[in-house]
């Protein structure tokens, strides 16, 4: 598995951040490679399941979410087992009404998308991804 793991600082209380980040309709809105969330269920924890589209080194992917854990203003736990075999963690963390926001992500890279060769690419592509979302997210929370 590959990982990933980026933080960003967000002028906005982490109830809004958190309710923002909990609905997964959102969340191409944030998130460019993300082309579609679509039959969202909800979950007993309180999260959801839902199936989405993605986009990777200009391939098209198909799968399905399950938030496996989901603790409200704290934390979300996105597991994924179809095409893309991965895990989002998400972890909001508020102090004197700034709330960060850290992703991690840990993943498999597809082998119809790359070669051993090319993973490293494929995994800058993916940093810079995951930099784009928070940043958006940022954006979004504050303006």
């Amino acid at each position: 598995m590959t990982k990933i793991e980026n933080s960003i600082m967000i002028h906005a209380p982490v109830e809004k951040v958190f309710d923002f980040m909990s609905k997964p309709e959102n969340l191409p809105g944030i998130w460019p490679s993300l082309q579609e969330v679509r039959n969202v269920r909800p979950l007993p924890n309180g999260g959801y399941s839902y199936d989405w589209t993605y986009k990777m080194a200009g391939i098209r992917f198909d799968g399905r979410a399950e938030w496996i854990e989901f603790i409200k203003n704290e934390r979300i736990v996105d597991k994924n087992e179809s095409s893309i075999p991965s895990t989002f963690i998400w972890i909001f963390q508020e102090k004197e009404g700034v709330t960060q926001v850290t992703l991690k992500v840990d993943y498999t890279i597809p082998g119809s998308v790359t070669s051993k060769l090319a993973e490293p690419i494929i995994h800058k592509m993916n940093e810079h991804e995951a930099i784009t979302v928070l940043a958006n997210l940022k954006a979004c929370m504050e303006g």
